[in-house]
């Protein structure tokens, strides 16, 4: 039997290996687009049967068992966990990207929407156009035709500035009938919600939407829902959000606004003073992204995106209502206190007060620790 030929000194000694890893690569694929035929499949039956996009007991189930086969396969659990929601979010995404959405009555509802060209506006707009919905839009010249839209109204969304929120709210509740779900839009909910009690006799519904007009989806986004008047009458609004896969939560305006001031507000507020130093000291993002931790570069990031949108916006959003800039003074006084630890080279002073902060966020500490490592190794794993 002749000898087997000898490899060349420059032949790969892993290249049956790295055919083989290449190999499975598109057998992963293929099974990857084999699954997005059947998710497919679902979102169709979804559709017929009244169900939602996204249900979170489900997909809990799905990852536990997930998590469980992984280890029996001498795999990492946490991978496992973060490969099936990755797979899960692109099937959902699929989804919510073609066809249409389970619908929450069983007739299509009249809906108007105030602002419908804004950003806003157009995206739900489309959304309950998909659920089979009746949609009709005015924005700002469009005013002459409100009379003609009114009549048989189910909902009147307004999807407009802060700014001009409440008097957009009175002129349109003139041509409403107290029938109509009166609803809006705004991050803050105590001044709107309580200037459509008083234009508009019938239900009435204050809505935060707490995500931008560029989410990929609407599923496991958040809707904050104030209901305040003849709830019963708006219930299929907030349906209809649970089967677009969101997440509704319920609040008093005032409990809203309250944590919307830090959430919102403040941190918006901190942005422009970290984006305003840096300009001041000339420290460019560019240069310091060369020299930053992976928690830096996401603190840097995540201030960031907020100057890749519109001053106007986050004028309104910081500027929103009284009680916000008093809030807001607050927190400048909050400021100067703790300058004084600086000017005064306190140490002592600053050990005390971050000891005292972190008895204050107790077991919420660790937590946040737990995640924000999550977060970090996989921004590193993407980006550094």
């Amino acid at each position: 039997m002749p000898d087997a030929p000898v490899a060349d000194d420059d032949s790969d000694p892993l290249a049956g290996e790295r055919a083989r890893l290449d190999a499975i690569d598109e057998e992963i694929l293929d099974l990857l687009a084999e699954r997005g035929d059947v998710v497919q499949r679902v979102a169709e039956k979804k559709v017929e049967r009244g169900l939602p996009v996204y249900v979170a007991g489900r997909e809990k189930e799905k990852t536990d068992a997930f998590r469980r086969k992984a280890e029996a396969r001498g795999l990492d659990p946490d991978w496992a966990e973060d490969f099936l929601r990755m797979v899960m979010a692109a099937s959902r995404a699929r989804q919510l990207g073609s066809g249409a959405f389970p619908r929450a009555t069983p007739e299509a509802q009249d809906v108007l929407i105030v602002g419908a060209e804004g950003g806003m506006g157009s995206r739900y707009a489309r959304v309950f156009e998909r659920s089979g919905h009746h949609v009709h839009g005015i924005d700002q010249g469009d005013w002459d035709a409100l009379p003609s839209l009114t009549p048989g109204l189910d909902l009147a969304l307004v999807a407009v500035p802060i700014r001009v929120t409440e008097a957009v709210i009175r002129r349109l509740a003139e041509a409403l009938s107290p029938q109509t779900v009166l609803a809006d839009f705004t991050s803050t909910k105590s001044e709107p919600v309580a200037t459509m009690l008083d234009a508009h006799d019938g239900p009435v519904l204050g809505l935060h939407p707490m995500h931008g007009p560029g989410a990929g989806q609407l599923s496991r986004q958040l809707m904050v829902a104030c209901p305040a008047r003849e709830a019963e009458a708006s219930a299929w609004l907030l349906e209809q959000c649970r089967l677009w896969g969101m997440r509704v939560e319920e609040a008093a305006p005032a409990e809203h606004d309250r944590v919307m001031h830090l959430v919102q507000g403040l941190r918006h507020f901190v942005a422009l003073l970290h984006g305003s130093f840096m300009r001041e000291a000339g420290l460019d993002p560019d240069d310091m992204l060369a020299f930053s931790s992976p928690v830096y570069r996401a603190e840097l990031m995540m201030n960031g995106r907020i100057f890749a949108q519109d001053a106007e916006l986050y004028a309104d959003i910081v500027f929103a209502s009284a009680e916000r800039r008093r809030q807001l003074l607050r927190f400048f006084d909050q400021h100067e206190r703790l300058a004084e630890l600086v000017r005064a080279n306190d140490k002592a002073g600053f050990v005390e007060e971050f000891e005292a902060i972190a008895d204050f966020f107790g077991g919420f500490a660790p937590q946040a620790r737990h995640e924000s490592e999550y977060l970090i190794t996989r921004l590193a794993d993407r980006f550094a």
